[in-house]
C-alpha cells in the first residue's frame, strides 16, 4: 500500500526541504482500488465524489455473470423456457402469446376435416423425412448424436398414410407449408448448426407433448377415435426424450454463449413454420 507519511517528512531525510507536497486532490487521486482491500478503508477522508466512484467500481467488478432462465439445469431447459413463452395461455401456463391464428384456439373448438388432416400428415412426413435424412448424412459431426433416438416419425407416418389409402382416400402431394419448411431446414443444416438444432428440438419435443393431445382430439372428431401410428413410440417415451435431452445438453456444452443465444433466437421461426403446417388441419 502507498505510504501515508507526508511527502515533505520523508524527503527531509534527503535534505530537500524545498519540496512541497502536491495539492490534496492530486494526492488522493493517486490511490487506486487495489490499495484498499475492503470498502471500509475508503473512509479515509477521501473526497465524496471519489469515494462514490470507487465503491461503484468495486460493486461492478464483483457483479456475477448474467444467468439465463433455465441455464442451471442445462441448455435444453433454456430452449424449453423460450418455447413455452411462445405458447398462448390456453396452451401453456407460461405462455405469453395472444391468440391470433385459428390453430392457436383450444383444440376443443377446432373443426377439422379429413382432407385437411391428410394435408397435415403429408407435409409433416416431408419435414420428418428431411430431418431424418439430414441427421443420417450429418453434414456437421454433432448431428450424428441424434441418429436412432427412437423419436423418428417418418416410418410411422408412412404407415398412417397407407392406412388412409386403404380406406379409399386420395393422398395429396406435399403443399407449400411443408415444402417451404423442408427446403429451409436443408439450407440451415449446411451452414448453421445451432439454428438447425433449435428446429430439431422443437419439432420432436412439441410433437411428443402438444402434438399427442391434438392427435387424440382430432381422432375423436373425424376418425372414430382411431389412434394413428404417428402418435405411438416404441419404448418408454419419457426415457427416449430424456436420452435426447442429455445428448442436446452435451452438444451445447461446446457452444459459446453467443452461439447458444443464436439457437434460442431461432425458436420463433420454428414455431412459425410448424404453425403453418398445423393450420392445414383446419383447411
Amino acid at each position: 500500500m502507498a505510504s501515508l507519511t507526508p511527502i515533505s517528512h520523508s524527503h527531509s531525510l534527503l535534505k530537500r526541504p524545498n519540496v512541497r507536497p502536491p495539492p490534496p486532490p492530486s494526492f488522493f487521486s493517486s490511490f487506486i482500488l487495489k490499495d484498499f482491500p475492503y470498502s471500509k478503508t475508503l473512509s479515509l477522508k477521501l473526497p465524496r465524489m471519489l469515494t462514490r466512484n470507487v465503491v461503484v467500481s468495486a460493486t461492478t467488478a464483483e457483479k456475477p455473470r448474467k444467468r439465463y432462465p433455465g441455464e442451471a439445469k442445462g441448455f435444453v431447459e433454456e430452449m424449453r423456457f423460450v418455447a413455452m413463452k411462445l405458447h398462448t395461455k390456453e396452451q401453456a401456463k407460461e405462455g405469453e402469446k395472444e391468440v391470433k391464428q385459428p390453430e392457436e384456439r383450444p383444440v376443443q373448438r377446432w373443426e377439422p376435416s379429413v382432407d385437411g388432416y391428410l394435408k397435415f400428415l403429408v407435409d409433416s412426413k416431408l419435414v420428418y423425412d428431411t430431418l431424418e435424412g439430414i441427421i443420417d448424412k450429418a453434414p456437421f459431426p454433432s448431428y450424428a448424436e441424434f441418429r436412432d433416438t427412437g423419436l423418428e416419425r417418418s416410418e410411422k407416418l408412412a404407415k398412417d398414410l397407407q392406412w388412409f389409402k386403404e380406406q379409399g382416400y386420395t393422398i395429396p402431394e406435399p403443399s407449400s407449408p411443408g415444402v417451404t419448411y423442408a427446403e429451409y431446414l436443408k439450407e440451415l443444416s449446411e451452414k448453421d448448426p445451432q439454428a438447425f438444432i433449435c428446429h430439431f428440438y422443437n419439432i420432436y419435443f412439441a410433437h411428443s407433448a402438444g402434438g399427442q393431445m391434438i392427435g387424440k382430439k382430432v381422432a375423436e372428431k373425424i376418425l372414430d377415435k382411431k389412434e394413428l401410428e404417428f402418435y405411438k413410440w416404441d419404448g418408454d417415451l419419457s426415457q427416449l426424450l430424456q436420452n435426447v435431452r442429455d445428448k442436446l445438453n452435451k452438444v451445447a456444452e461446446s457452444w459459446t454463449r453467443e452461439e447458444k443465444n443464436h439457437c434460442l433466437e431461432e425458436t420463433e421461426k420454428s414455431f412459425k413454420y410448424s404453425g403453418d403446417i398445423l393450420r392445414l388441419i383446419l383447411s
